[in-house]
C-alpha cells in the first residue's frame, strides 16, 4: 500500500544502522535515495550497490550535516540528480557518554551540532524546494532520551529533545505549504552505535526495562519512518511516533 514511485529522498547518516534500514525500505517502496554519510564511504557504496541490484536508484554523498555548506550541497545535489526533493529523513547523529561535570565544551558542541544543528540546516535548505513543489515530508529521528532524559548523556538527550520541539514548531509553520513534519523516537535499537552497551554488562538491565524483552531491529524503526513519508500519513503532522517496545509510555 505504500507507493513512493517517483519520489526522491535524502537520508542523512544513511550508511549504517537505522539510516541504512531507512534507505533500503524507501528504495523498496520505489523512492530514489541519496545516501548521506560522513566517514563510512565503503558502507555507503555497498548500500547503493544493494539498492541498484534490486532495481532501485540511489547514490552516496559525503557531507557533514553540521556544516551549512555541506547541508546545502546535499539538498542541491539531490535535487540535481533526481529533479526534486520529496522526503527528508534527518537521521544523522552521535551518542557519546560523559558525566556533566566532566563534559567538555567541545563534547557538548559536537553533539548539538550534529544531532540538532544538522537537522535544522538540512531542513532550512530543503524547505524552499518543498515549498515550490507545495509538498514534502520531513521525518526527524529523535530518541526516548529526548523524552525522559538520559543520565551521563545529557548533551545527547538535550539534542534529541530539541529535535522534538523543532518538529512540533515546524509542523505548524510548514503545514500551509503542503509540508508535514513528524518525528520517530526510537528506544534501544541494535546498531553499531549501541553494540557496546547491548553486548556488555548493561545488557540485562537494558532489556529488563523493555516490556517486549528485546531491543528493536533497525528495520522496525525504518518502517514507521517510511509510513510517515508516505501518503498513508497525509494527515499526520507534528506527531512524535514512539517505537520503543513499551519502554517509555508517552502520548
Amino acid at each position: 500500500m505504500i507507493d513512493l514511485i517517483g519520489k526522491s529522498a535524502l537520508v542523512t547518516g544513511g550508511s549504517r544502522g537505522i539510516g541504512r534500514a531507512c534507505c533500503l525500505m524507501l528504495a523498496r517502496a520505489g523512492a530514489k535515495v541519496c545516501v548521506n554519510y560522513r566517514v563510512e564511504s565503503p558502507s555507503a557504496e555497498l548500500l547503493v550497490e544493494e539498492i541498484e541490484g534490486a532495481g532501485g536508484e540511489a547514490f552516496a554523498l559525503a557531507a557533514d550535516v553540521s556544516r551549512r555548506e555541506d547541508a546545502e550541497m546535499l539538498v542541491e545535489e539531490t535535487v540535481h540528480r533526481f529533479g526534486g526533493l520529496d522526503i527528508l529523513v534527518n537521521n544523522a547523529g552521535i551518542w557519546k557518554g560523559s558525566a556533566v561535570e566532566e563534559m567538555t565544551d567541545a563534547e557538548w558542541d559536537e553533539t548539538l551540532a550534529i544531532n540538532l544543528r544538522g537537522a535544522f540546516l538540512c531542513i532550512r535548505a530543503a524547505v524552499p524546494v518543498m515549498k515550490e513543489a507545495r509538498a514534502g515530508r520531513i521525518v526527524n529521528v529523535s530518541s526516548t532520551a529526548g523524552q525522559r532524559g538520559e543520565a551521563f548523556h545529557s548533551h545527547y538527550a538535550a539534542s534529541k529533545g530539541g529535535l522534538i520541539s523543532l518538529t512540533k514548531s515546524l509542523a505548524v509553520e510548514l503545514a500551509p505549504h503542503g509540508i508535514t513534519v513528524n518525528c520517530v523516537a526510537p528506544g534501544w535499537t541494535v546498531t553499531d552505535m549501541t553494540s557496546e552497551s547491548l553486548l556488555g554488562p548493561e545488557r540485562d538491565g537494558i532489556l529488563a526495562a523493555i516490556p517486549m524483552g528485546r531491543a528493536a531491529r533497525p528495520e522496525e524503526i525504518a518502517g514507521p519512518v517510511v509510513f510517515l513519508a508516505s501518503d498513508l500519513a497525509s494527515f499526520v503532522n507534528g506527531e512524535i511516533l514512539n517505537v520503543n517496545g513499551g519502554a517509555v509510555l508517552v502520548g
